[in-house]
């Protein structure tokens, strides 16, 4: 396995911080989504089309709640995997200094 130091120390430990914080607040606000808060109405996609044609109203609405606390849990898995990135270059950082010294 090929290892390559992309970022510095510095750079990694801001990444596993952001990283950090992106997977709570996205994982919160994929539950947040999936139980149809009624406070983040204003960020569902909703048309007047869903609203008005559906002749189940609230099921169309419940479906993109739905899909928009599935995209929340993508994005926080996205940021899982920067963590992971960001981790492996910490590892490496210390490694390099390990020898140097």
């Amino acid at each position: 396995m090929m290892r390559v130091l992309i970022c510095g120390p510095k750079l990694a430990a801001c990444g596993i911080v952001l990283s950090t914080w992106g997977v709570i607040m996205l994982a919160m606000l994929g539950i947040f989504f999936t139980t149809h808060s009624a406070v983040l109405i204003e960020d569902v996609p909703v048309t007047d089309e869903d609203i008005h044609e559906d002749k189940n109203p609230p099921q169309r609405i419940y479906e993109l709640y739905n899909k928009v606390g599935y995209n929340c849990f993508i994005a926080a898995g996205i940021y899982v995997l920067f963590a992971a990135f960001s981790c492996c270059q910490m590892r490496l950082n210390k490694q390099r200094e390990y020898l140097v010294h």
